[in-house]
């Protein structure tokens, strides 16, 4: 297994939406230095812009594991492994793959979309790459992998593609019945209440006034997701709607990525993974297994509670061959 002269094998990047996490990891699969920055989000700012954020990351970890480069240029790791957000379409895991190679950081870069990352941390230790995760955060997608290179995924890039709910799709939706409920157009939800309620307003129509002219930044709309669930867990039929259909989205993609696998009558872990799935809401998650139970009866359900960077770090071990004990070292680590 090829390692630069600095001293790292891999360099470990899981880039969401909202943060950037980066691992400098030794050959043995000891961490040497970590490093965190903003959101990846090259539809919004561009490429280039995206990857400097990224750098910010490689940057702090390089300085925290003492690995300055010997050289302008030279790589900070055998093996750049990044997950990243926005990396939806094989086209734009190639783009992207470009732009940070082209940074130096690695003697070789592989670039994958950031449910990879889920489904390799996932894995039990010792397990080759089969299975299949569903990521649920701020938007929702789902890959699946068997041991031989073979994947399942979907374009994911929002209703375009067929995608629905997530922590953003929920937010909205949830808003679009309660302010039909406030209005008279729709039916009654608690949704009308709790949701202007959150942010100390009065009523839908203070919410709505707030969000269009600005002075309630529209990033804090992820904030209702929580009152959303809440709501539902009280008994609201609307908000329990919601709750269910996220479940019926899950299960979905999960029952297609196995199906395409071969691996809806075989033992595999379905991982789930992000922000509104590793929450544990019961009427979501029990739903979800309730469901998949009737598609897939040996499928084994687990919530991924590591952090994402581990998977990454666990697929760039296993493009330079680690030994098993390296990849235990490195889960050890992320506990």
């Amino acid at each position: 297994m090829g390692v630069t002269p600095a001293g790292a094998a891999v360099l470990a990047v899981d880039a969401g939406n909202s943060k950037t996490d980066v691992a400098l990891i030794g050959a043995d699969g000891s961490v040497l230095g970590t490093g965190r920055s903003g959101g990846f989000q090259p539809p919004r700012v561009g490429v280039e812009a995206a990857v400097d954020v990224l750098g910010q990351a490689v940057a702090e970890a390089a300085e925290a594991a003492g690995l300055p480069r010997l050289r302008p240029g030279a790589p900070y790791a055998a093996q750049v492994s990044a997950c990243l957000a926005n990396a939806d379409l094989p086209v734009e895991e190639r783009r992207l793959a470009d732009a940070v190679s082209a940074r130096g950081w690695g003697a070789a870069t592989e670039v994958r979309n950031d449910t990879f990352a889920i489904l390799r941390a996932g894995l039990p230790a010792g397990d080759a790459p089969r299975g299949v995760a569903v990521v649920c955060g701020a938007g929702i997608n789902c890959v699946g992998m068997l041991p031989d290179g073979r994947t399942a995924r979907f374009p994911a890039v929002g209703m375009i593609s067929g995608d629905w709910g997530g922590g953003g799709g929920l937010a909205e939706e949830a808003l679009w019945w309660a302010a039909r409920a406030e209005d008279g157009r729709g039916g009654p939800t608690e949704l009308a209440v709790a949701l202007p309620g959150h942010f100390g307003l009065g009523s839908m129509y203070e919410l709505i006034e707030a969000l269009h002219l600005g002075s309630l930044a529209r990033r804090r709309v992820h904030e209702l997701v929580p009152v959303l669930f809440a709501v539902a867990a009280a008994g609201d039929p609307v908000a329990s709607s919601l709750v269910e259909r996220q479940a019926d989205e899950v299960v979905a993609m999960a029952s297609v990525a196995l199906e395409r696998l071969g691996l809806l009558a075989r033992e595999v872990p379905v991982l789930l993974g992000g922000s509104v799935l590793a929450a544990g809401h019961p009427q979501l998650n029990d739903r979800i297994g309730e469901l998949l139970a009737r598609r897939a009866p040996l499928a084994r359900i687990s919530v991924v509670a590591a952090p994402p960077v581990l998977g990454a770090g666990l697929l760039g071990l296993d493009a330079l061959g680690a030994p098993p004990g390296a990849h235990e070292k490195l889960r050890a680590h992320f506990g």
